[in-house]
């Protein structure tokens, strides 16, 4: 999965939401990645039109979200919660959870935390900040007001 190819990373996802769908034995990287698609129903379609889905540009400009990128999101705060690394990542997914009485809209909040500390890396060219980081995810457990 870990490729800077557009299209071996979108025909992993496929392959595996396709496993998901035949019931077939996958590895745990592979399980993941259908646990976050099964998420999205409304990317399903997408996955199943293999060659379209391989070609499709999905571009900021054009107001569409791109599929890839935001269940790629997904995959790397739940892979940072397996890993417990960073360090407080767990505990505050849990106590986010608890608030929103669902991890996934949980995600989508860390995830725009996780998204503006990378863009902010790569627009510097440096290392994601790491204390940024924690202080976006620290604001999303304060009470709104």
């Amino acid at each position: 999965m870990f490729t800077q190819d557009r299209n071996q990373m979108r025909q992993f996802f496929q392959a595996c939401w396709r496993k998901q769908r035949e019931r077939l034995p996958m590895e745990p990287l592979e399980a993941l990645v259908a646990d976050v698609v099964a998420m999205h129903p409304e990317y399903h379609r997408l996955l199943e039109a293999a060659e379209e889905t391989l070609d499709a540009d999905f571009s900021a400009e054009s107001g569409q979200e791109n599929p890839f990128l935001h269940m790629g999101m997904h995959i790397a705060l739940r892979e940072q919660l397996a890993a417990g690394r960073p360090a407080e990542v767990r505990d505050i997914h849990q106590r986010l959870t608890r608030l929103r009485g669902d991890a996934h809209p949980a995600e989508h909040e860390m995830m725009e935390c996780l998204g503006r500390v990378l863009w902010e890396a790569q627009r510097a060219g440096t290392a994601p900040d790491e204390q940024v980081y924690f202080d976006c995810l620290r604001r999303l457990l304060q009470p709104v007001g």
